[in-house]
């Protein structure tokens, strides 16, 4: 088939209008002829004969007349197995093959290896009739069983008319060979390409999100829960900790493969996280954290309109791994860039501005990325999910601003980070009364948390945010009044929500045992903290309100830095104990 062919026609900045010769569709991949050199572009628009194009890299030096050759497809992701240790470009290129420092324009790497040899298991039989997405082997990348399924673009229903035996065989060589219904035969490999732009729907069904995913983190496992499938993110002015808060999530979430997505962060930020990641220790299976893990970079230097592509790769490489039935945690840092990319991109082809610039339709293509996380059902019963947490990085911490209002219309959680709490070092610096999870709402959840937690757990940790509403009203009253200008009790509530506040909310993120509690120790302190909020006290004076709650605040301390249930932890238990004993109302 002969590609379409057109000249460029003029150039603003890496917008290229292009004279074109042929029939054009919207999103399509062009390559533009600039001396040695071949720039990538996708079609943004098509008037007539005029094709818009926005090119992923720097347009310098090129000339109207120059030659664009058409690809007829939509940028795709090449998806098999390899993906996982791998740092990628927001086109899929392999950074660790390229060369130099910044990247080469006009450089194109293949993101997967071709000649490696993977041990490969049938799990399908010859006469099997199968659809797209079924599985059809099995193969190990590091340790975890990355299925070869039957291409997502096959509509319909196909028979196995022959499949390899186990053995090693590269990603190019066939493994089975599919018949349709008119006998057409298929050769199937272990490498599948599909378009970033559209969701990969292979699967019977996608109900609501009902089981919780355990982080870790307690202000977020126990007040605000994300569940898996579910879609969540975090806004806050630079220096809050939201690198940190993600490096936490992707160490310790109960996830099967991490996919970080650097979008438009600083080239540092990237760097840590390409040092550092190598180097984290898998507390699940005391192997590199590394190995199953994918990461998408597309810094601040890089090309603009490739960061706006990073984000879709990144999601289509973690449906490709929902499709085999694994719970994948897609991280992505920060949106604001992506958004920021979107904006440029309109202002260029001279769109209608919306607020601040951005795209009128900003709040619906957020919607639409954040709509294609969730759990499905896979063809063969058994359940997969992609769950989304993106950053906002929102100018001078303003939340009112367009994309951090837009995403709140559409994710679940909405984790705010507080610079108040960040410069009274109260990590992680999550506002919890700022924050919330609409998943504590949702009827599928009080289900599961009734039988996986406990009976009240809804209402134990509801009593707990009351109490924190409570303590922060108190304490402006306190603020205003001086200490002796309001009764005891209002010290007390002040004290009891603070008791929430270090023991719950705060977490060591660099200390071994803190860094991270399991769901079983955070029902176990929650409720030894609420017995205390349950308790009433004897004070005479107000000062001796004070130091007292600072002993027990101290000793629960000391409990989370304790080992669960060890011969220390018993200790400090027993000296909490005995300090509620001292004052406590009998």
């Amino acid at each position: 088939m002969n590609k379409t062919q057109g000249k460029v026609h003029s150039i603003i900045s890496n917008l290229v209008l292009v004279r074109t010769e042929g029939p054009v569709s919207q999103n399509e991949i062009c390559f533009i002829q600039l001396g040695n050199e071949r720039l990538m572009a996708e079609v943004i628009k098509v008037i007539g004969d005029i094709a818009y194009v926005q090119v992923f890299e720097s347009t310098r030096g090129l000339k109207p007349g120059s030659l664009v050759e058409f690809e007829d497809h939509m940028l795709e992701v090449t998806l098999g197995p390899g993906l996982l240790s791998k740092n990628f470009d927001g086109l899929q290129n392999d950074l660790d093959k390229m060369t130099g420092v910044f990247l080469k324009r006009g450089e194109y790497t293949n993101p997967l290896e071709e000649d490696k040899k993977w041990s490969f298991t049938p799990l399908a039989k010859v006469g099997d009739k199968v659809t797209g997405a079924d599985w059809l082997g099995n193969v190990k990348e590091n340790w975890l069983d990355h299925k070869i399924m039957v291409p997502f673009k096959l509509k319909g229903e196909y028979t196995i008319a022959s499949i390899a035996a186990a053995g090693e065989y590269t990603i190019k060589d066939t493994i089975a060979v599919l018949k349709d219904e008119a006998g057409k035969e298929i050769p199937v490999t272990m490498i599948q390409k599909w378009p970033v732009k559209v969701a990969i729907r292979n699967y019977v069904d996608k109900p609501r999100p009902s089981r919780q995913m355990e982080t870790g983190v307690r202000v977020i496992d126990t007040m605000n829960p994300i569940l898996e499938g579910g879609t969540g993110f975090i806004p806050g002015p630079f220096g809050t900790g939201k690198t940190v808060l993600q490096h936490a999530l992707s160490r310790f979430a109960d996830a099967d493969i991490i996919i970080m997505a650097a979008c438009g962060e600083r080239a540092n930020e990237v760097v840590e996280i390409f040092t550092e990641f190598p180097e984290l220790e898998d507390p699940r299976s005391g192997r590199k954290l590394y190995e199953r893990t994918t990461i998408i970079a597309n810094t601040s230097n890089m090309p603009v309109a490739a960061r706006e592509a990073s984000v879709y790769t990144a999601m289509t490489i973690g449906e490709y791994y929902r499709s085999m039935g694994m719970k994948v945690l897609l991280l992505a840092d920060s949106t604001s860039r992506w958004a920021q990319a979107l904006r440029e991109m309109s202002n260029r082809m001279e769109e209608l501005p919306g607020q601040d610039a951005f795209p009128m339709d900003l709040s619906a293509i957020i919607s639409n990325f954040y709509a294609r996380a969730g759990m499905v059902y896979l063809n063969n019963g058994k359940t997969g999910s992609v769950t989304f947490i993106g950053t906002v990085s929102p100018a001078g911490g303003n939340l009112k601003e367009p994309v951090t209002e837009s995403t709140k219309k559409v994710a679940r959680c909405f984790y705010a980070l507080s610079q108040a709490r960040a410069d009274a070092k109260r990590y992680p610096a999550i506002d919890t009364l700022e924050s919330y999870s609409k998943y504590l709402e949702y009827p599928e959840f009080i289900e599961f948390a009734k039988k996986n937690i406990s009976d009240t757990w809804i209402a134990d940790v509801n009593e707990a945010r009351n109490m924190l509403v409570r303590g922060r009203e108190t304490a402006e009253q306190i603020d205003i009044l001086g200490d002796d200008g309001v009764p005891l009790e209002y010290h007390v509530v002040y004290w009891k929500s603070e008791l929430i506040d270090f023991v719950i909310l705060q977490q060591d993120a660099f200390d071994n045992i803190d860094g991270s509690t399991a769901m079983e120790r955070q029902k176990y302190m929650l409720n030894m903290v609420l017995g205390v909020v349950r308790s009433e006290f004897n004070f005479d004076t107000f000062e001796e309100i004070n130091p007292y709650f600072k002993r027990i605040i101290n000793g629960f301390k000391q409990m989370n830095y304790s080992e669960y249930q060890s011969e220390a932890f018993k200790k400090y238990e027993a000296e909490v104990n005995e300090i509620i004993n001292e004052r406590k109302k009998k």
